[in-house]
């Protein structure tokens, strides 16, 4: 990510736009401190998608895995024998919610 102050960034906006626009975030500061960020109108886009929520989340997984819930087999995933889930467990879980 290019950093410049937010003088820097009005003598020199258009090349900042530019880098922007072939994809790396331009942070802007003032006084050392982020204040704002240029972004592609690409990542943009990605990032003012409405975010959902918990339970449109649970339901897609539930499609997702519709054949993995319907298997007589299947007990869930196993909770480590201490009771606590474990890094592991974690990871697991959280593999299960990137994918999509």
């Amino acid at each position: 990510m290019c950093r410049a102050t937010i003088y820097d960034a009005r003598n020199n906006f258009s090349a900042l736009v530019k880098l922007a626009e072939g994809g790396e975030p331009v942070e802007l500061t003032r006084h050392d401190k982020p204040v704002a960020v240029i972004i592609s109108w690409k990542d943009y886009e990605e990032v003012k998608k409405p975010k959902k929520n918990f339970i449109e989340k649970l339901m897609e997984l539930r499609a997702k895995y519709a054949d993995v819930f319907e298997d007589p087999t299947f007990n869930g995933l196993e909770i480590p024998k201490d009771g606590y889930p474990d890094e592991e467990y974690d990871k697991k879980i959280a593999k299960m919610w990137e994918e999509e």
